[in-house]
């Protein structure tokens, strides 16, 4: 047990052991974003699809998957800001070498800019998980309704349309650079794929950001009610 301990501890406090895990966690995140794009899309099928699409989730297991999913994902989150926390850190505390300046103060500049990247999306998934799911504020004043309703309510108030924009912007900001890193820190990254993976990770972030924003987008204009 103290070995498997010293094990664990020796690889958290490695570089490589840290980027592992945000890499790891960030493929979850990544994978679980995807899956998340693709079931908000349903709304534009109407109250009936997105309903049951919501009725799935919340009946896994008889109600317990869903809880099971939010606190694996929370868990991911947490060693990811935490592990990129503890990164930057290191990377502040190391010596620079004149052989490694440029590169690493470029790295150094990325991770200052995912760091608050991250932690704007963070304090989004905190008050998005209060808006649409403990249903604080002007959303409780809606009682119980379809969860196609409470989405439609919920943006038909400007302050949560710009606010979720803009967690938006720095989600696929944050998802540019990373989606990349990924990648890099795998040991998939060479000179050869360097640009399939960085026109990659763009795509993707221009999809994601496209797909999340139109929502709140095409309610405000009342296109959908």
């Amino acid at each position: 047990m103290n070995l498997a301990n010293c094990s664990i501890c020796l690889f958290w406090n490695s570089s490589i052991g840290k980027k592992l895990i945000v890499a790891i966690t960030g493929i979850l995140l990544v994978l679980f974003l995807a899956g998340h794009l693709s079931g908000n899309l349903l709304i534009f099928l109407g109250a009936d699809a997105f309903n049951e699409y919501a009725e799935l989730l919340h009946g896994m297991l008889h109600g317990t998957g869903v809880w099971i999913a939010r606190i694996g994902l929370l868990g991911a989150l947490f060693l990811h800001v935490l592990a990129t926390i503890s990164l930057v850190k290191l990377n502040k505390e190391a010596k620079i070498q004149d052989y490694q300046c440029q590169s690493t103060i470029q790295a150094t500049r990325s991770s200052r800019m995912m760091i608050w990247s991250g932690l704007t999306i963070l304090s989004f998934i905190v008050y998005h998980i209060l808006h649409f799911t403990v249903r604080f504020g002007k959303t409780a004043e809606i009682g119980e309704t379809s969860p196609y309703h409470m989405v439609i309510y919920g943006f038909q108030q400007p302050i949560n349309v710009i606010f979720y924009i803009i967690a938006m912007f720095c989600l696929c900001s944050h998802l540019h650079h990373g989606v990349a890193s990924i990648f890099q820190t795998l040991g998939l990254r060479s000179k050869n794929n360097s640009a399939l993976i960085n026109g990659g990770a763009k795509a993707f972030s221009a999809l994601v950001f496209v797909g999340f924003t139109s929502i709140p987008l095409v309610i405000a204009a009342g296109l959908i009610e």
